[in-house]
């Protein structure tokens, strides 16, 4: 498959790419064209399912993870390849003031909710408490766990599960 950058959005116009949403839940389908998260498709590069160009020249995945990079997007980038890896279907997790939404092995959207919203941290990086209370209710006001991925210096992650509980 061919995709074209486009300002923060991949796209892919071809009758796999339809399917690959279809059986993989990989971008958002709009009429008949994939669109894909930077992040997504780095992935797909990363395992040789998709070619990348923009501007009419092709894009290795080292320029394209340089760009990442660039956006501050890698560290997500390592934490969404890492669930995905692991047989996790994971789509943005915007709406609810996280990184991703993630869905347990065997679910997916349109069959059933999520599970989990991922909240990614680095190592090195603080956090206010109040903000992270907020993300704890916010997650169980939807009734879905938090994890935090914690990325170190050396790209390892850490994950942590965060409820709420009454006391």
């Amino acid at each position: 498959m061919n995709g074209e950058l486009k300002g923060e959005m991949v796209t892919v116009t071809s009758p796999k790419a339809i399917r690959l949403h279809e059986n993989s839940h990989f971008g958002q389908l709009v009429k008949d064209e994939l669109q894909l998260p930077l992040v997504e498709a780095l992935f797909l590069v990363e395992k040789d399912k998709l070619t990348l160009s923009s501007k009419g020249s092709d894009l290795s995945w080292e320029e394209f993870a340089d760009l990442l990079r660039d956006e501050g997007l890698f560290t997500k980038y390592l934490v969404y390849r890492d669930l995905r890896n692991r047989g996790y279907i994971v789509k943005t997790g915007f709406k609810y003031g996280s990184e991703f939404r993630l869905y347990e092995r065997g679910r997916s959207p349109g069959n059933g909710h999520s599970d989990f919203l991922v909240k990614i941290l680095t190592e090195d990086q603080h956090i206010n408490i109040n903000d992270f209370s907020s993300y704890v209710r916010v997650a169980h006001g939807v009734n879905k766990k938090l994890m935090l991925a914690v990325v170190d210096d050396e790209q390892d992650i850490t994950y942590y599960n965060v409820e709420w509980t009454r006391p």
